[in-house]
């Protein structure tokens, strides 16, 4: 039977209720509708749930700018954490990455600058430089470096992206969506959460010249811990922030605002309404055994079935004792059992919502019991289905 406090269940037979995870005169959260937002497309997400809590054109290419550096740094930390690189590496700086226009770190042609210095280079003062010294090094030519960025994309799902460059410059087939920048966000976040911390440095320092990070709202809110600006005449004025307050995290994305000014005050207008109404609630740990299940036939009777990933939700602030959950398990389960197998379903309801829905696997292996074990399971199930 699962020991989380959070759930308290009845066993019937082979159906377990988890029944209502709080008082049974739960409280009805009112909401209102979100904020207008003055800007092309945006989107409002929690990265552990995925769950979108606002938005407006969210699927609508539309061109990146410098937010295109978030996949230009995703796959550098990518490489560092499966060793391909390290943060002590010395990249060459050749003339194409000299030359490159736009915001520079001001690196020199000719000379070797560390991968270190070169992602905060890129991620801190979105130097155009610094992103083409590290496509290169990484891929051998920005080209081959791109090729890599739209596998990553596609990997992630950002189906409706596609770039053209390492650093968000003008190129009529570069472009991006709300949608698919929250989501690389998240994984910038979930995956690679050792160099997160590089997102909200305020400055950089880099040949003498301090530089200051685009994002005024790591100045403005101290809940908010990156990500990335951008701008072009053709994206307007682009961010893409998180914030964390009181254990949950919220993603917010504007595109095509009118000032840099203006992309602040929109993702701060989002962010205060996302945490003012909703927050985020763990239901399930990675390996957390929901229920005993009765095997048959098989060298155990009973078996551990639950989920194998953690399992989060995104709810109205205060209607947690509203949530209920059951789950669901095959009538007659038999051995052999492999770890994996789906056994089953959970579902959680808030109201006549269904916010999970999944499967539950078995936790451990149970092979098949000996001849005598078999045939007296099969007698004793005979007579339970029979009664």
């Amino acid at each position: 039977m699962a020991t989380n406090p959070v759930f308290r269940a009845l066993t019937v037979l082979l159906l377990l209720v988890l029944i209502p995870l709080g008082s049974a005169n739960a409280q009805t959260v009112l909401i209102p509708s979100p904020p207008q937002v003055a800007a092309s497309s945006y989107i409002l997400m929690d990265p552990l749930s995925g769950r979108v809590l606002m938005d407006e054109n969210s699927n609508e290419r539309l061109p990146p700018a410098s937010l295109t550096k978030m996949m230009t740094a995703y796959i550098v930390e990518r490489e560092l954490d499966e060793g391909r690189l390290s943060m002590s590496d010395m990249v060459p700086i050749s003339v194409n990455a000299w030359r490159t226009e736009g915001s520079r770190t001001f690196v020199q042609e000719g000379t070797e600058v560390s991968v270190e210095d070169l992602l905060k280079g890129v991620i801190i003062q979105s130097g155009n430089d610094a992103s083409v010294a590290l496509a290169e090094f990484v891929a051998g030519s920005e080209g081959a470096f791109v090729d890599i960025m739209n596998q990553q994309a596609q990997l992630l799902g950002m189906n409706d992206t596609h770039f053209e460059n390492a650093t968000g410059l003008p190129s009529p087939d570069h472009f991006s969506t709300a949608h698919d920048l929250a989501r690389l966000a998240m994984a910038i976040i979930n995956d690679y959460p050792e160099n997160y911390p590089l997102y909200a440095e305020k400055h950089f320092t880099y040949n003498n010249i301090r530089q200051p990070n685009r994002n005024s709202l790591l100045w403005r809110d101290d809940s908010v811990d990156g990500l990335k600006t951008g701008h072009t005449e053709e994206a307007g004025y682009c961010l893409v922030a998180s914030a964390k307050r009181n254990g949950t995290r919220l993603i917010a994305v504007v595109m095509g605002t009118d000032s840099t000014g203006a992309r602040a005050q929109e993702v701060q207008k989002m962010l205060n309404y996302g945490f003012r109404y909703y927050e985020s609630e763990k239901l399930f740990g990675a390996g957390q055994e929901l229920i005993k299940a009765r095997i048959w036939g098989g060298r155990d009777d009973e078996l551990s079935v639950g989920v194998t990933e953690e399992v989060n939700v995104t709810i109205p602030r205060g209607s947690r004792d509203s949530l209920e959950s059951t789950v669901d398990l095959d009538s007659v389960i038999k051995a052999p059992i492999k770890v994996g197998d789906e056994l089953g379903r959970v579902q959680v309801k808030l109201g006549d919502d269904v916010i999970v829905d999944q499967p539950v696997l078995a936790l451990s292996d149970v092979p098949e019991g000996g001849l005598f074990k078999r045939l007296w399971d099969a007698i004793k199930l005979f007579f339970v289905q029979l009664f």
